[in-house]
């Protein structure tokens, strides 16, 4: 019947084939997206970096200390306990 419409039919279906077999190259499509993500950070100035950067060490410090005094007094009831 309709020359023209079946032409168009198989032309869609032969696309929709070709489509349908081509496989993404994931390794293009990840550092598209990781740079389309990048592009999105709001960088922070070096004076605001350098401000984190000390309060992340004297938060680092601090743990450290609680730390090693909860692991000491641990250790001391530890040894109490141990040598009843």
């Amino acid at each position: 019947m309709g020359g023209v419409l079946d032409v168009r039919c198989l032309k869609e279906l032969i696309l929709a084939e070709k489509a349908k077999n081509k496989k993404p190259n994931v390794i293009q499509a990840f550092f598209r997206e990781t740079t389309g993500e990048l592009r999105k950070v709001s960088w922070p100035t070096w004076p605001e970096a350098r401000q984190l950067t000390i309060i992340v060490l004297v938060v680092m410090f601090i743990m450290g200390v609680l730390l090693g005094v909860t692991d000491a007094g641990a250790r001391g009831l530890l040894n109490l306990l141990l040598s009843l």
